[in-house]
């Protein structure tokens, strides 16, 4: 089977060719630059860039993997959740040569893609189900966090989400405040690595909660706090470097606690990890270094795979295309505010 895939969400236009489960190609383009200037993702700039990169992606995709459409048995596009017009953009370009190459389409569900994409490993990169546990799966990205327990391959059920801010965009808004440049994220994993974690304290926000929601609104407002309480502290680099390791300390110390407790509580031997956020260096060293004290498997999604892509669209696709357990009506809309909850109670 050969799937040609299209990622639209938010602010990467991407495509990729899959396989029987190996990525032949996959291409990324990022808007991040287009978007520094306002700190942001603006919607209307994010749809308009799609619309011009949708097809080169798609085509520079096919030729690299030495593809036709004619070669293609399906196409998917990613459904929702994500920005509404930048979804359409993806989403209708797939139907559209669906319907002229007379080949099912599949819309997929963007965070189901990230769920399995630790999945995914190898070069070419490759799906690796054979060796597939049951988990406990941490996606954090900067519009997302939650934590989902996955009984089965295709099955699984959303055990708790964020109530506010997601981590990653505290990670970002906790940057604008520094004045770090837009994507602030990266940025504060950058020079967090030279600064010292246990400088400053920062509140940990619902870790000791008997649940598995999160919220990071508050870490934000308390780092806004101190910024005020002390003028002047961002004169002084080395303290910038100390504010941004301590404020990732706290996040990463959420993340993995909580990820952890739910893994012992469900009784469970793997964790996996997935979105952007994942790409983060002290999250990935403190999620290995604590699963490895509970002798516990650790995937973490491969960082190139991390963010938006349409490997993990595709890959998901065909997944479920071979299953028979995907639906292929050329009628379906995009679903901006889809939940993983919504969804997996959804026949497909």
């Amino acid at each position: 089977m050969t799937l040609l895939a299209i990622e639209t969400s938010c602010d990467e236009t991407s495509a990729a060719v899959v396989r029987d489960g190996v990525v032949l190609a996959n291409a990324v383009s990022s808007q991040a630059q287009l978007h520094a200037e306002y700190g942001g993702v603006v919607p209307e700039l994010a749809t308009r860039a799609h619309l011009r990169n949708c097809l080169p992606a798609a085509n520079m995709v096919l030729r690299s993997a030495n593809v036709t459409a004619s070669d293609l048995d399906a196409i998917a596009a990613t459904q929702g959740p994500g920005l509404p017009s930048a979804l359409l953009v993806g989403f209708q370009f797939g139907q559209t040569l669906a319907f002229v190459l007379q080949k099912p389409f599949v819309g997929i569900h963007h965070h189901e893609a990230h769920l399995y994409s630790p999945w995914i490993a190898g070069d070419p990169p490759r799906a690796n189900f054979e060796n597939f546990q049951p988990s406990v799966s941490l996606i954090v990205s900067g519009g997302h966090t939650m934590l989902v327990h996955v009984t089965a391959e295709l099955e699984h059920r959303l055990l708790g989400s964020t109530l506010d801010d997601a981590a990653g965009e505290c990670f970002d808004k906790v940057a604008k405040l520094i004045g770090l440049p837009y994507p602030g994220g990266p940025e504060m994993d950058r020079l967090a690595e030279r600064g010292n974690p246990a400088a400053f304290s920062f509140p940990r926000p619902m870790i000791h909660e008997p649940n598995d929601d999160f919220s990071f609104s508050g870490l934000k407002t308390s780092v806004r706090y101190f910024l005020r309480d002390h003028p002047g502290f961002l004169n002084e680099q080395p303290r910038v470097f100390d504010l941004c390791a301590s404020v990732q300390a706290g996040i990463v110390d959420v993340l993995v606690t909580k990820t952890l407790k739910a893994a012992h509580r469900l009784r469970v031997r793997c964790v996996t990890a997935s979105g952007g956020v994942t790409c983060n260096r002290a999250l990935r060293r403190e999620l290995s270094s604590a699963c490895e004290r509970a002798g516990i498997t650790l995937r973490l999604a491969e960082r190139n795979l991390c963010t938006d892509n349409a490997a993990m669209i595709g890959v998901l696709a065909e997944r479920r295309l071979r299953r028979g357990n995907a639906s292929t009506s050329l009628d379906a809309d995009v679903r901006p505010s889809w939940t993983l909850d919504q969804y997996t109670n959804t026949p497909h």
